[in-house]
């Protein structure tokens, strides 16, 4: 995402919210990955406040938007009476597929507009699985393969490329994703959120910044363009799934592994 396409993630946050609102949840530490200034760090700040906050910050921020970003960082120091999260880069995730946190370690993912700019977004549920306590919470919302679709139906020139999102997965493919990955009870839904231009060029400009289209950089050749559609429609994915039974036997090539700590010495007598 770019700070272009900014009000998406705040307005997909904000419906993200209103979903964990009705969770039952206790949560010691957070991780907020992507976290970028708006309104999901109040709100957890709220929500948990005895809660660490763990987050990884947008890659691509304004001066304006860093400052909002550090001065946040700083209350959350305050408020959290010295349990201060860390921060995860996200430049070394997408270089080492590892998230910078320990096993076991987080409660509650908060994850906004994520998995679609990922290669591989399985791994990354792996990595989720990896650092979740037992009981933890993953929350997502992605955008799905039918996001754009207007565009497949114009007759672009040849200096312009239709891009797939690196992730085109749909609901259902995340939720056998996160059922292979281990994750309880995954709850998948979806709606189509469609905007309307009034112009082209507005138009063109959030299909590049949505990743949808690659456009030369020399905004002369516009000119060239077919008439673009005034519409443009977005699959906006979310989901949530638990991390339950972390510790419980696995099977492997089928051979069932149990954790040593699973196995506990029996005390007193039997019976007669």
């Amino acid at each position: 995402m770019t700070q272009s396409i900014r009000w998406l993630q705040y307005e997909i946050a904000d419906r993200m919210l209103q979903k964990l609102d009705i969770v039952k949840l206790q949560a010691k530490d957070i991780l907020i990955i992507p976290d970028f200034p708006g309104v999901h760090t109040s709100f957890l700040r709220n929500r948990f406040p005895k809660a660490s906050l763990h987050t990884a910050p947008e890659l691509r921020m304004t001066a304006v938007e860093a400052y909002r970003y550090k001065a946040s960082r700083m209350l959350d120091a305050v408020l959290s009476f010295f349990r201060f999260g860390s921060t995860v880069s996200l430049d070394s995730y997408r270089k080492t597929g590892k998230l910078d946190l320990p096993d076991n370690s987080i409660d509650l993912i908060f994850s906004d507009l994520f998995l679609q700019d990922l290669p591989d977004p399985k791994h990354f549920l792996k990595e989720c699985w990896r650092v979740l306590r037992e009981g933890g919470l993953l929350t997502f919302s992605y955008l799905g393969p039918d996001t754009g679709k207007e565009l497949k139906s114009i007759d672009w020139p040849k200096e312009y490329f239709l891009k797939n999102l690196l992730s085109p997965w749909d609901m259902h493919d995340l939720g056998d994703a996160l059922i292979g990955e281990g994750f309880s009870d995954p709850v998948m839904d979806m709606e189509f959120i469609n905007l309307t231009y009034e112009s082209d060029a507005t138009a063109l400009t959030d299909a590049k910044n949505l990743g949808l289209i690659q456009a030369p950089s020399n905004s002369a050749t516009s000119s060239i363009l077919p008439k673009l559609s005034d519409r443009l429609t977005l699959e906006v994915v979310y989901g949530h799934a638990w991390a339950i039974g972390k510790h419980l036997a696995k099977a492997q090539d089928h051979v069932a592994y149990i954790d040593l700590n699973q196995i506990q010495r029996k005390s007193g007598r039997d019976p007669a």
